[in-house]
């Protein structure tokens, strides 16, 4: 898990390459410098040096971190995609990614400490987007901090596609549409969201792709990333996902709300490569459509 640069011009500043052209935060930077882990042909350098053309950096993120604030727990991991950097799940229904009071031991996170045990991989546990305890679908987990801050800086760049299907009560009037309506948190509710004027920006294009007697099959881009968008947008529109009982109403078809994560994209941060991931619908999403 190192990282090659080579330098293009003489006299560069190294600290200008790592925060510039490898956008590394000072936060991190600090830590590689701390430990020694930045290396000008070989050697452990004071990136306060210049370099030259035709020199190469390596920064080595193989240390290790702790990890023990996570419980190991051993489950089925349906994995779509691994390399040295990233590892990308696809999340079942009814799994919290985030350990807490009610999922200390039984979150995606505890499933990925063990495996990343399994692999003799000590680093922190750095899921990268987030899906609700009742959305299935795709979830990035970056093997280090740097993966960590280079996907996050794509997602408010708007580089980081995220793609989701929902199935949403009644017919649509327009067949494809944007949602624009700002989010905030509801007022004494740690959980629930509304619709607010001083809210965060929160965009959501849609556009539906099937049609049933009383509800439709939606596919859904998002712009932002706000907690339950799809979930508050949708119902403000007065298409709430069926099974849906904090922004709907309980559904005979489906014992959650219908949203899954489908699609990812996003430029690799090492390689440069387009990466683009689907994952199947879950089986209740297949018996409804």
């Amino acid at each position: 898990m190192k990282l090659k640069y080579i330098i293009e011009n003489d006299k560069t500043s190294i600290n200008q390459i790592l925060q510039s052209k490898l956008n590394i935060s000072s936060r991190l930077l600090f830590k590689l410098i701390k430990n020694n882990k930045i290396f000008l042909n070989g050697k452990t350098v004071d990136t306060r040096q210049t370099a030259n053309k035709g020199d190469y950096l390596i920064i080595d993120f193989e240390y290790e971190e702790d990890n023990s604030n996570i419980i190991p727990t051993k489950m089925n991991l349906e994995i779509i995609y691994e390399d040295d950097w990233l590892l990308i799940v696809n999340k079942p229904a009814g799994i919290a990614i985030h350990p807490s009071i009610l999922h200390y031991s039984d979150s995606l996170c505890n499933g990925i400490r063990f495996y990343f045990d399994s692999i003799n991989l000590k680093k922190k546990i750095r899921p990268v987007n987030r899906l609700d305890l009742n959305t299935s679908g795709l979830v990035i987990f970056a093997k280090c901090e740097y993966i960590q801050e280079s996907l996050i800086s794509q997602m408010k760049n708007s580089t980081f596609k995220k793609e989701y299907l929902a199935i949403c009560n009644g017919i649509f009037e327009n067949y494809s549409g944007t949602i624009n309506l700002p989010i905030a948190r509801k007022e004494n509710s740690i959980i629930e969201r509304c619709i607010s004027e001083n809210g965060q920006s929160s965009i959501t294009h849609y556009e539906v792709l099937k049609e049933f007697d009383n509800y439709s099959l939606v596919k859904c881009s998002l712009e932002t990333g706000r907690t339950h968008q799809i979930r508050v947008h949708m119902s403000a529109i007065n298409h709430p996902l069926i099974g849906d009982t904090l922004y709907g109403s309980i559904s005979d078809f489906i014992h959650r709300q219908a949203l899954h994560c489908y699609r990812l994209c996003f430029i690799h941060p090492i390689s440069k490569k387009l990466m683009n991931f689907c994952s199947d619908l879950p089986l209740d999403f297949k018996n409804l459509v």
